[in-house]
């Protein structure tokens, strides 16, 4: 998903230690406590009913290998990490990338878009279970050291989920600068521990050869192939890496890979091996790596990494309601910014609350992280494949790839993707339907706000009077004009909005002067502040059209567009100037263009979206709104 710095923060794309460890962080929330190793080998013994053996475990490991190979460093670091939006990764910025207004006039370009946001609500949905799981993982680390422990790891991981998320409103400044050296100290940590164990059985290093994969197959056949919905515990943050793209950019993400994260984890997952191989009945492969009383240290820093691999998540999820609303996919959410001198710095309100319901609630009804990895992976799998699909996409239609090397690599792509999402399936019943209820939920909405907005926009364009009309007739008329500046905001630069006809037909008066603002959302992530100001035409009768624009990671600020005007000539006296903004009361309607409910649910979600002059940052004692009913 993202860092927990926020997007874009100060020295953006600089290689420091935070930026480096926190990106690299993406690639492994899913090993804190909850050890992929374990996981198989549990799944292995219910299936088997005996314990794992030298050939089983070397097969493991070499899946392990070749999985990080194959998915993160040839796919997402080599290719995926390619599509970038200046400098922006992810699912948004993929269908920011394929131009969604341009590409929704055919139906594969309509599939596409939808592909895109199926994706970004799986994503969601797994970005709710990774606090859930990482936290809840390393707190059963106790009770590997003492079972007193046993009886509050749920309680002690609700208390420090709950903690965490209180703690999101005091912002996350200076945050990468903590986290960055101590991410570094637990990937020592991990290395370390392993190599112990490496040592003593080195030959576990014999795992990289892929033929050991290839016999455990063999051997375990279809069993085999489902055990890979356990591998792909390994892989699950390679979405998340690419996703921090946009704050770090692509070569501290690549250093900090190569040379901290790839190693580290090799180390450790190779000494879980070397250390069942030694212990076969070790009750925990990742907490066996030490003995006695280490344990509570090394639980109390896998504790401390899960909150910083939540905190990640927590971030990016900010990130990714803001860029939901700015690109048209989501109702508008409270944005707080938390820094004076970084934009990307944002807090969530909604978005937070939410989270935390959602994770003390996994918490609770799953009640150890064993239970709840059987969740983990069909969303981010079902992503990862969907990606592949787009990246398609964008080789074809913005790099000019000829069909036959992007159809070539995107299969290949698809092969594994698909195998890993197949193994999955079965943890359906177990609670794989979580993340993909929560994903369902999230598309739907994401869906039905974007028909409701362009159903609402024709409405609207019906009511707009041609601007040339407008303008004819004020100066036939030349009403009564008062003192100030009167800012309209409108969608259509081309026509009077109706919140102006509206004023206009009831009050018989306009101010001295009027402003028909309008602010588009570019599919950029930035645009600079120089270049925001995009047209400033003077229409006469002391009427003057302002088109602005923004990034899909930013937040628009009306008093910020005044000032910019003010620099290019149109001045207004801030306390003279009154905002009109349109409030509409959709009326349901049996009328065609969308299913009954889904009106009814557009109709929520309009009543309970943060006002225009929150978002805009209008304030609010200068606004006055003028109602108007729709019917829908």
């Amino acid at each position: 998903m993202s860092s927990p710095v926020g997007s874009h923060p100060p020295g953006h794309g600089r290689s420091s230690l935070g930026a480096l460890s926190v990106a690299a962080l993406g690639v492994v929330y899913g090993d804190i406590g909850t050890s992929p190793l374990y996981a198989m080998r549990e799944s292995f013994k219910a299936a088997h009913g005996t314990r794992v053996t030298e050939a089983n475990v070397l097969g493991i490991l070499s899946l392990f290998f070749w999985a990080l190979t194959l998915v993160i460093v040839v796919k997402y670091l080599t290719f995926v990490m390619r599509a970038d939006n200046d400098g922006e990764g992810g699912t948004f910025a993929l269908i920011a990338l394929l131009e969604p207004k341009a590409i929704e006039k055919t139906k594969s370009g309509i599939a596409l878009v939808l592909l895109g946001l199926f994706g970004a609500a799986l994503l969601s949905g797994e970005g709710i279970i990774t606090p859930a799981v990482s936290v809840l993982g390393a707190v059963e680390g106790l009770k590997e050291a003492t079972g007193a422990f046993e009886p509050y790891v749920v309680y002690i991981s609700v208390a420090i989920i709950v903690g965490l998320f209180a703690l999101q409103k005091r912002g996350t400044g200076g945050v990468g600068a903590i986290f960055g050296p101590f991410m570094l100290v637990w990937f020592a940590t991990i290395a370390i521990i392993g190599l112990r164990w490496i040592i003593k059985r080195p030959d576990v290093l014999q795992a990289v050869d892929p033929r050991h994969a290839v016999r455990f197959f063999a051997h375990d056949r279809v069993h085999g192939f489902f055990l890979l919905g356990s591998v792909v515990l390994c892989i699950t943050g390679g979405e998340a890496l690419y996703a921090d793209m946009g704050h770090f950019g692509k070569a501290p993400i690549r250093f900090a890979w190569y040379a901290v994260v790839f190693p580290a984890l090799l180390l450790n997952y190779f000494g879980q091996g070397a250390l069942l191989l030694s212990r076969p009945t070790e009750s925990h492969s990742f907490f066996g790596l030490v003995d006695g009383w280490h344990k509570i240290p090394l639980s109390a820093i896998a504790m401390a990494a899960a909150c910083i691999a939540s905190q990640a998540l927590i971030s990016g999820a900010f990130s990714l309601a803001r860029a939901a609303v700015q690109l048209g996919f989501f109702p508008r959410v409270s944005i707080v910014h938390t820094s004076g001198s970084s934009e990307g710095q944002i807090y969530v309100p909604e978005v937070n609350w939410g989270l935390l319901v959602a994770c003390v609630t996994l918490v609770v009804g799953f009640g150890s992280s064993s239970k709840l990895a059987a969740a983990y992976g069909i969303a981010v799998t079902g992503t990862m494949s969907i990606t592949s699909v787009l990246f398609f996409a964008i080789a074809r239609r913005r790099w000019k790839w000829g069909i036959l090397p992007a159809a070539a690599l995107t299969l290949l792509f698809l092969a594994v993707d698909l195998s890993f999402f197949s193994a999955n399936l079965p943890k359906l019943g177990s609670g794989g339907w979580v993340p993909l209820a929560i994903g369902a939920v999230v598309f739907t909405v994401m869906t039905t706000w974007r028909r409701g907005r362009a159903l609402l926009g024709q409405r609207y364009l019906a009511q707009t009077l041609p601007l040339d009309l407008f303008m004819a007739d004020i100066e036939a008329t030349r009403p009564h004009r008062v003192q100030g500046t009167a800012v309209f905001m409108t969608s259509n630069p081309k026509g009077a909005p109706p919140v102006l006809l509206h004023h206009f037909k009831h009050n018989k008066t306009l101010c001295e002067q009027v402003l028909l603002l309008s602010i588009a959302t570019r599919h950029v992530p930035e645009v600079p502040r120089r270049s925001r100001i995009v047209e400033l035409n003077d229409i006469g009768q002391g009427f003057y059209q302002v088109t602005a624009a923004y990034g899909f990671m930013q937040t628009p600020n009306v008093l910020e567009l005044m000032d910019l005007c003010a620099e290019k000539g149109l001045e207004t006296r801030r306390a003279d100037t009154s905002f009109f903004l349109g409030r509409e009361t959709l009326l349901i309607t049996d009328e065609r263009g969308m299913a009954r409910w889904r009106k009814v649910l557009f109709a929520f979600l309009s009543r309970n979206a943060r006002p225009a002059n929150a978002f805009f940052r209008i304030p609010p004692n200068r606004v006055v709104e003028l109602g108007t009913q729709i019917e829908l």
